[in-house]
C-alpha cells in the first residue's frame, strides 16, 4: 500500500509540474499567434488524446518530462522537412527573436511562479512551526547510530554551528551550514565542558540515504502520558492522560529516551512507576509538586505499555499576513535553488559521491513517501518546481536553456544560428539529455536492491 501511495503522489506531482511546465510554453506561443501542433504530458506512446482546433492534447505512457511541438521549430520531433520550406506566418522561425524567447522562457517562467505560489499559500495557511534553541540547550539531543559516530552523545546541548548561534533545531539538524557546509562543526556543552564535534564534508551525501537520515539526532524529549489505548497495560496499570512518569523502577526519568530504553530493559516484566498527576492544574513556578503516586505496570514483550506520548517541548509557531507569507514563501522558494546550486558544487568538488545524492523518479518517490500527507506533497512539489526551473535554464542543447543561449545570441548579435548548426545541437544535447536520464534511473534501481 505504502509503494502504491509513493507512486500515486509521484505522478500527481510529475504531471502537474510537467503539464504547467509545458502549457507555459504553449500559452506564450498562442499568445503570439505560432501554430501548436502537440502538447504532451509524457512521452509516447500515447495513451489518450484529443484534438481542438490545430493542437492534439495527449497523454504519454512514459511520465518522464513532456513536450510541445510547436511549428517551425527545431525540437526534438527533429521535423527537417517542414524546416525546409519557406516559413510561414505562424511558425516559431518567422517571429522575432525576443517573442521566440518569450516562448522558451514560458515553461521556465511558470515553475518558477508555481514554486513560489506554493510556498506563499504554505506560509499563510501553515505558518511556521519550530523547535527553538532554548529547548535544545535545556533538554539536549538524542544521538541516533549515525550521530554516535559522529561523536555525538546522547545529552549533548548544541550551542552553536559553525561558531554560529541558531535560531532553530533544524538548522541543526538539516540546515545549509550542516549539509553544504565545509570544516562545519558544532560546539556542544557536555556535562558543562564545552567540546566542538566535527562534520563530515560528505553531509548532502548521507542525508540522500534515507535510513541513515533518521539515525541521526533528534531533539530530547520530555514528556507527559497522551491518549491510553484501552484494555492496554497503561489503562490497567492507572495511567491517565496528563501523568508524567518520573520513575521507573526508583530510576529517575526525565526524558522519553531514557523511559523508552528502561521499558525495553524490562521488556515482558512487571515494573513500578512513579507518577506525577494534574501537575498542568497547579500555578506555573509555586513550588508545588506534591507526592508522586506510585503504580505497578506490565510491559509488553515488545517494549510497550500502551499509550501515546505527548511532546512537553516548546513549539513556537509564527503566523504570516498575507504581505509577510508573500515574502517569506518567495524566500523559501529561492533558497531551494541556491540550495541546489551549492549542492551541485558539492559533487563537482568531489565531497559528495554523485551516486548517493543524485535522484531520480524512484529515489523522488521515496522523497514524497508512503503516507498521503497533503502539506508534505505541496512542499516537495514545490521544491522539485523550483528544481524544475533551474535545470531547465541550464544552457544545454534540446533544453530551454540551451534555446534560450541560442536566442540571447542572436538578439546580441543580430544574427541566428543556422538551422543545420540547431540541428546538430539539438541531437548533441537529445544524446546528453536520455545518457543522464538512463545513468539517473540505473542509479535508482542500483540504490533499490543492493
Amino acid at each position: 500500500m505504502e509503494n502504491l501511495v509513493m507512486i500515486g503522489q509521484l505522478l500527481l506531482g510529475l504531471s502537474i509540474l510537467i503539464g504547467l511546465h509545458e502549457l507555459g510554453h504553449l500559452l506564450a506561443a498562442k499568445a503570439f499567434g505560432m501554430r501548436v501542433e502537440k502538447f504532451s504530458i509524457g512521452f509516447p506512446p500515447k495513451i489518450v488524446g484529443f484534438k481542438f482546433k490545430e493542437t492534439e492534447y495527449s497523454i504519454g505512457a512514459i511520465p518522464l518530462g513532456g513536450f510541445v511541438k510547436i511549428s517551425g521549430m527545431i525540437d526534438e520531433s527533429l521535423d527537417t522537412e517542414q524546416m525546409a520550406r519557406e516559413p510561414e506566418p505562424w511558425e516559431f522561425r518567422a517571429k522575432p527573436a525576443w517573442q521566440r524567447l518569450i516562448v522558451m522562457m514560458g515553461g521556465i517562467i511558470v515553475n518558477v511562479v508555481l514554486g513560489i505560489v506554493i510556498f506563499v499559500v504554505l506560509a499563510y495557511q501553515q505558518g511556521d512551526a519550530y523547535i527553538p534553541r532554548a529547548e535544545i540547550v535545556k533538554n539536549g539531543i538524542v544521538a541516533l547510530e549515525y550521530g554516535e559516530k559522529l561523536g555525538l552523545e546522547t545529552g549533548d546541548k548544541i550551542l552553536k554551528v559553525n561558531g554560529k548561534e541558531y535560531e532553530r533545531f533544524s538548522e541543526v539538524q538539516r540546515g545549509a551550514d550542516v549539509l553544504l557546509g565545509d570544516n562545519s562543526y558544532y560546539t556542544i556543552d557536555r556535562m558543562g565542558q564545552t567540546v566542538n564535534v566535527s562534520l563530515p564534508a560528505d553531509m548532502l551525501e548521507i542525508f540522500a540515504d534515507k535510513e541513515t537520515a533518521t539515525q541521526f539526532i533528534e531533539p530530547r524529549l520530555p514528556f507527559a502520558v497522551g491518549e491510553v489505548e484501552k484494555g492496554s497495560n497503561a489503562e490497567k496499570a492507572g495511567l491517565k492522560p496528563g501523568d508524567r512518569i518520573i520513575a521507573v523502577n526508583g530510576k529517575e526519568i526525565m526524558f522519553f529516551d531514557q523511559f523508552d530504553a528502561a521499558l525495553q530493559e524490562n521488556a515482558g516484566e512487571e515494573i513500578t512507576l512513579q507518577v506525577l498527576r494534574n501537575v498542568e492544574n497547579r500555578p506555573e513556578n509555586s513550588g508545588v509538586v506534591g507526592d508522586p503516586i506510585t503504580l505497578t505496570a506490565q510491559v509488553s514483550e515488545e517494549g510497550k505499555l500502551g499509550f501515546r506520548v505527548r511532546s512537553l517541548l516548546d513549539i513556537k509557531t509564527e503566523q504570516y499576513g498575507f504581505v509577510e507569507s508573500i515574502v517569506k514563501g518567495t524566500e523559501k522558494a529561492f533558497e531551494s535553488v541556491w540550495l541546489n546550486i551549492r549542492g551541485f558544487g558539492k559533487i563537482f568538488s568531489g565531497d559528495v559521491n554523485v551516486s548517493e545524492s543524485v535522484k531520480g523518479p524512484i529515489g523522488i518517490r521515496e522523497i514524497y513517501g508512503g503516507t498521503w500527507d497533503w502539506t508534505r506533497f505541496w512542499s516537495i512539489t514545490g521544491l522539485l518546481s523550483m528544481w524544475l526551473a533551474f535545470v531547465n535554464f541550464l544552457p544545454i542543447p534540446a533544453l530551454d536553456g540551451g534555446h534560450v543561449a541560442f536566442l540571447t545570441y542572436e538578439i546580441i548579435s543580430g544574427t541566428a544560428p543556422s538551422d543545420r548548426f540547431l540541428e546538430v545541437a539539438q541531437k548533441a544535447g537529445m544524446v546528453i539529455i536520455f545518457a543522464i536520464m538512463g545513468l539517473v534511473i540505473f542509479n535508482d534501481l542500483f540504490n533499490l536492491f543492493f
